[in-house]
């Protein structure tokens, strides 16, 4: 700490400002700043699909959706024997001239015993899924049925058009 001479204080030291590398993972407007680029998470949906109901949950995002909630989760599939098969897809929308569509569409598998409070996923998988739907890739292959119909559902009714103008590899993909 340094005195100066005139006024027998502590001189302060200068603070520098910081660049924030916080990420605003939900957001309505678009990033411009420090780290922009980086990755756009404002035009994905976090849908579950519990039970063959297909619902938007934005707290999955965050790993706090509704069936996550109160959840232990372990990386070991025996450690939830009586864990209901539950499913995070990530679905991200795009835009082209005629207008918004389901561009990328990845489903991530969970293992959820609400009684016993615990739970199986793999968080690397989540993450890597994340990534390939906002890649603008498809992989639907590991939901069953009643999942994909579910899934389907839930995409023609939130948003008939885009769905329409969605390409046909996301339409065969969840074709039941």
């Amino acid at each position: 700490m340094r005195v100066t001479e005139e006024q027998g204080q502590a001189a302060q030291p200068e603070k520098k400002e910081k660049k924030s590398m916080s990420l605003n993972v939900v957001s309505s407007k678009k990033h411009k700043g420090f780290g922009a680029g980086s990755i756009d998470l404002s035009d994905v949906a976090c849908v579950i699909i519990d039970d063959g109901v297909a619902y938007i949950d934005v707290g999955a995002m965050h790993a706090k959706s509704k069936v996550e909630r109160g959840i232990k989760f372990t990386t070991n599939k025996e450690d939830t024997p009586n864990g209901r098969q539950c499913w995070i897809v990530w679905v991200a929308v795009d835009r082209k001239e005629e207008g918004s569509y389901y561009a990328g569409a990845t489903a991530c598998e969970m293992l959820i015993d609400t009684e016993a409070r615990r739970g199986w996923k793999i968080l690397a998988d989540h993450v890597n899924k994340l990534d390939y739907s906002i890649k603008r890739r498809y992989i639907l292959g590991e939901l069953g049925d009643v999942e994909k119909a579910a899934l389907q559902k839930l995409l023609v009714d939130h948003n008939q058009e885009w769905w329409d103008r969605s390409p046909d590899e996301l339409k065969q993909a969840l074709s039941v």
